[in-house]
């Protein structure tokens, strides 16, 4: 169930604008091939556990407001004998081990945390699901721009979480309307985010890498090519009508 193997395992490599790059070599430290399914399970059990808030209840017929008076007499009716208008048995009665408010937090060592999303990165990177990104400089929120880097890198149909170094707002800001992306700081991603996606994009800048700026390819995008020859037709068109 758990893969010790210490093994070196490498990454695409991308520009902020979707130009391919030479691969990298992930640092050990963060990927050192390891996978522990039995923590991965622990650990995402448990984090979905917390995410419950516990406050689900019922009234038992203690709680339930009335009655008190008891509803025909014991004896001579034909019918079954009766206390109460609110026993179970009764419509607007009170509910039998019904739930109750309660705790469902789950509390684990931090070893194992770390232990379980190691293994998660190790999992995505044996997939070749791991991607680095040079570094996203975004002086502002822009989200067709990094809906360019999803669709150069094929992915944009893909869950992709996204983790830069740091916290980059304009960039968070960028993903928030794509419907199949996450961005988040990569020490604020947990097990969970990691088995959630099917790609991971990481900063080059979060996991201790320097990658030298590189020119980015220049293609014209088809799309507004064929809006302008569209266009074109329907102007054609109006004129001879």
């Amino acid at each position: 169930m758990a893969d010790t193997e210490v093994i070196t395992l490498n990454a695409a490599a991308y520009t902020a604008g979707g130009t391919a790059r030479d691969a990298v070599t992930l640092p050990s430290d963060f990927f050192d091939g390891t996978v522990n399914m039995p923590v991965m399970h622990q650990v995402v059990k448990a984090y979905l556990a917390n995410q419950r808030q516990g406050t689900a209840s019922t009234k038992t017929r203690g709680l339930v407001t009335g009655g008190n008076q008891k509803p025909w007499k014991q004896k001579g009716t034909g019918r079954a004998r009766a206390g109460s208008t609110r026993s179970p048995v009764f419509v607007g009665g009170g509910t039998v081990f019904g739930p109750t408010p309660r705790d469902y937090a789950q509390r684990l060592n931090k070893k194992v945390k770390v232990l379980a999303r190691k293994s998660a990165l190790n999992a995505r990177a044996r997939e070749e699901a791991v991607f680095v990104i040079d570094a996203f400089d975004y002086d502002a929120p822009k989200t067709q721009r990094l809906t360019g880097l999803l669709e150069s890198m094929n992915v944009l149909d893909k869950k992709v979480l996204i983790l830069t170094d740091g916290n980059k707002p304009n960039v968070y800001m960028s993903g928030r309307n794509i419907p199949n992306a996450h961005v988040m700081p990569f020490t604020d991603a947990s097990t969970y985010h990691v088995l959630w996606s099917d790609v991971v994009l990481i900063e080059s800048g979060a996991i201790g890498q320097s990658l030298a700026p590189v020119a980015e390819s220049a293609e014209k995008p088809a799309k507004k090519t064929a809006a302008k020859k569209t266009t074109a037709k329907k102007a054609a068109s109006k004129k001879e009508a």
